[in-house]
């Protein structure tokens, strides 16, 4: 039965009669309880069903803890008859337990669960006749059991019935003295006053009251002595049957180191390297593990806590009685068609209704979660044996079994072999250039190494052995089967290399069209990586080269790329030769003009630039000279305004000085005479000034029909 149809089973158990009872009950409540059976006949397996067996125990058999830090727990076993289990958790641990408890009996109709809430201590002390559930002191106790009979040595036996606490001052010569409390008796003698301090022992006659104070005073003792939380399942049954018991609770992170060999490789081939895997667990439950059985899941399933241990509470509305006040005033709205709006569904409006009383009630302690959260998919585990540990995929996870039971004490911890066997892999230098501009670093000792393994591996340290003897440390991620990776675990302090960079920038193609001019340039940028090999043996290098955002390599074509670098894998000579890589990477630019807008130096500029094709210049040369046509024509009409400008200036003047000499006056004849001169020579200015305009616009026009209808 696979751990999917186990936990149906159990869920369709527990959906037949499962129980729950938070807070209330207490342990020896759970131990006095019975269930009532059906009416009707009772067999004598019902019989034998009401009876539970208190201590009775299931092993835990198995444990598998995730990577997320969880841990699943299941006990298992054989009981006979009725059963009450303890399942003691840690304080911590007591959410997550009522979260993810299944139970699986198929002869048990009516199981129950039930646990002292956080609110079990406080409501028990209050509910008994001595309330210490607030701490009180001597006299606040013996004020709350005003009418107890009791018994009293200060210093003579003296018995009596309480009346109540007062406190008095005492003055004597140096000041006052604070109040203190005096036990106000009635007894047999009258009323009688004892000072407290001087009270050595008092004893209550009633029974009850003396056995109250002995259970308050050990449930107090117990709860806070202890950081346990114990869940009473109760299993009731009659018949010999296999039970289980499952739950999820926090549990440390799980953790993996790894062991690697390179001495078995030598030169730049690939060969066969010993590879070890070692778990590191952490048994911090209350409980030792005997002969689990353990496994180990690399993933990371959704998983969030909930507050199921405290009670809580919600703040409600107190209303007036129905049946008393009066009528208050009212106004209605006017009312609309039917068909204008349809009025909204009576489950809608008691959803709302319901929903806003929800939200304004207050909680008292605890926030409540408005959404649901979905849950983590159902596994479906699948078995295959491998060195060290049984594997398995476990959907998107994978899933370690140890091989042999596991037993390890509480609050202990334990290294576990996780995988044995060799991996191919080849020894290799990385460089990656950081900080490498204009100084010399020296390249990183590495190794590339696939993952034969069969399994998927959690991430990791390594620690590198080379020549039998430490090498140093590296770290791997989450490595999948079949993947190759890069680690690396120092520096060769023979190797040194160098970064430089540079950049240019060339037109790589130009077309008009339109009146528009787009230049299409190739941003380049060059780096050149220079290694020098001091030792007496050539050796592998790859060189991690940063991909420059925006941009696509040019040259040389990449061994292998990451999303975020490419490398370059190359055989770097021995005693002191020199490797030199030059990376290209290029990003295009674009840029568009409009020759339109271009004044005439500009777009000489450009027929003068041999970037340009020369087809393209040759055009905006063409363009050049009807532009400096059109520039001739506008200055032909700027001169023909201008004389014309300066004639009626000057007609202008001699109007005025006609109007001063007058007309009848030889000088005023004068004047006359070179008004007719002046409105001649303007009529003549006249059509020549048309005529320059017109050429004008001839020109410009011939200017923009060229540059619209170029295309190259």
């Amino acid at each position: 039965m696979n751990h999917f149809t186990s936990f149906m089973k159990a869920t369709l158990a527990l959906s037949a009669g499962l129980c729950v009872f938070a807070g209330g009950l207490n342990a020896q409540a759970a131990r006095d309880s019975r269930p009532v059976l059906g009416a009707g006949a009772q067999t004598a397996d019902a019989q034998a069903a009401k009876v539970l067996t208190a201590g009775a125990t299931l092993p835990l058999r198995r444990i598998m803890l995730f990577s997320s830090g969880i841990a699943y727990y299941e006990h298992s076993g054989a009981l006979n008859g009725g059963a009450l289990l303890t399942i003691p958790f840690k304080a911590g641990a007591i959410n997550d337990a009522l979260k993810s408890l299944v139970l699986n009996d198929p002869a048990s109709a009516n199981p129950s669960v039930s646990y002292q809430s956080e609110q079990t201590l406080p409501q028990t002390l209050r509910s008994l006749k001595i309330d210490l559930s607030d701490e009180p002191d001597t006299a606040l106790i013996l004020s709350r059991l005003r009418g107890a009979e009791v018994e009293i040595a200060a210093p003579v036996a003296v018995s009596g019935r309480i009346l109540g606490i007062e406190y008095r001052s005492l003055n004597v010569s140096t000041g006052d003295i604070a109040a203190e409390p005096w036990l106000s008796l009635y007894t047999a003698e009258g009323l009688r006053l004892f000072n407290l301090k001087e009270i050595s022992s008092l004893r209550f006659k009633d029974p009850q009251l003396n056995e109250d104070l002995g259970r308050a005073l050990d449930m107090i003792m117990d709860f806070r002595n202890s950081d346990t939380r114990n869940l009473l399942v109760s299993l009731p049954g009659g018949a010999s049957r296999q039970v289980s018991l499952s739950y999820v609770i926090p549990s440390p992170v799980w953790k993996v180191s790894y062991r690697l060999d390179l001495a078995a490789i030598s030169g730049a081939s690939a060969a066969p390297a010993p590879f070890q895997g070692w778990a590191i667990v952490d048994n911090d439950s209350d409980n030792d593990w005997e002969n689990v059985e353990l496994s180990l899941v690399a993933g990371r399933p959704a998983s969030f806590i909930q507050q199921l241990y405290p009670p809580y509470y919600l703040a409600r509305p107190t209303l007036p009685l129905a049946i008393a006040g009066t009528a208050g005033a009212a106004a209605h709205d006017a009312g609309y068609a039917a068909s204008a709006q349809a009025p909204a569904p009576e489950a809608a409006r008691q959803k709302s209704a319901a929903r806003s009383t929800y939200m304004a009630a207050e909680p008292l302690e605890y926030a409540v979660m408005d959404d649901a959260v979905a849950a983590a998919p159902a596994q479906n585990l699948s078995g295959g044996a491998i060195a060290g540990a049984q594997g398995s995929a476990a959907g998107d996870q994978f899933e370690f079994t140890v091989k042999t039971p596991v037993s390890l004490e509480r609050r202990m911890s334990a290294m576990l072999p996780l995988v044995a066997t060799t991996i191919n892999g080849r020894k290799l230098l990385i460089f990656s250039g950081a900080g490498a501009q204009g100084s010399s670093v020296h390249p990183r000792l590495g190794a590339e190494i696939i993952n034969t393994t069969g399994m998927k591996l959690p991430a990791g340290p390594i620690t590198v052995y080379d020549g039998g003897t430490y090498a140093g440390d590296a770290l791997i991620e989450f490595w999948n089967e079949n993947e190759k990776r890069l680690i690396s675990f120092g520096e060769d302090l023979a190797v040194s290399g160098t970064v430089m960079n540079s950049s240019a920038r060339a037109v790589t193609a130009v077309n008009v069209a339109g009146g528009v001019m787009t230049i299409s340039r190739s941003q380049s940028y060059l780096k050149t990586y220079t290694f020098k090999n001091a030792a007496s043996q050539s050796k592998q290098l790859v060189v991690e080269h940063q991909k420059t955002p925006g941009t696509s390599l040019q040259s040389p074509a990449a061994d292998e790329q990451t999303p975020s670098l490419y490398r370059f894998t190359m055989t770097l000579p021995a005693a002191g030769s020199e490797l030199i890589l030059m990376v290209t990477e290029t990003r295009p630019v674009s840029e568009q003009i409009s020759l339109l807008s271009l004044r005439p130096e500009s777009l000489l500029t450009y027929v003068t630039n041999q970037e340009i094709p020369p087809q393209v210049r040759a055009a905006l040369q063409r363009a050049v000279d009807l532009r400096q046509a059109v520039i001739s024509a506008e200055t032909a009409v700027a001169g023909k305004e201008s004389q014309r400008a300066s004639l009626v200036t000057d007609q202008d003047r001699i109007r005025k000085n006609l109007e001063a000499a007058g007309s009848q006056t030889q000088q005023g004849q004068e004047y006359l005479k070179r008004l007719v001169s002046l409105d001649n020579e303007i009529s003549a200015v006249a059509p020549e000034l048309e005529q320059a305009r017109a050429s004008a616009k001839d020109a410009q026009k011939a200017y923009e029909d060229y540059l619209i209808t170029l295309n190259l």
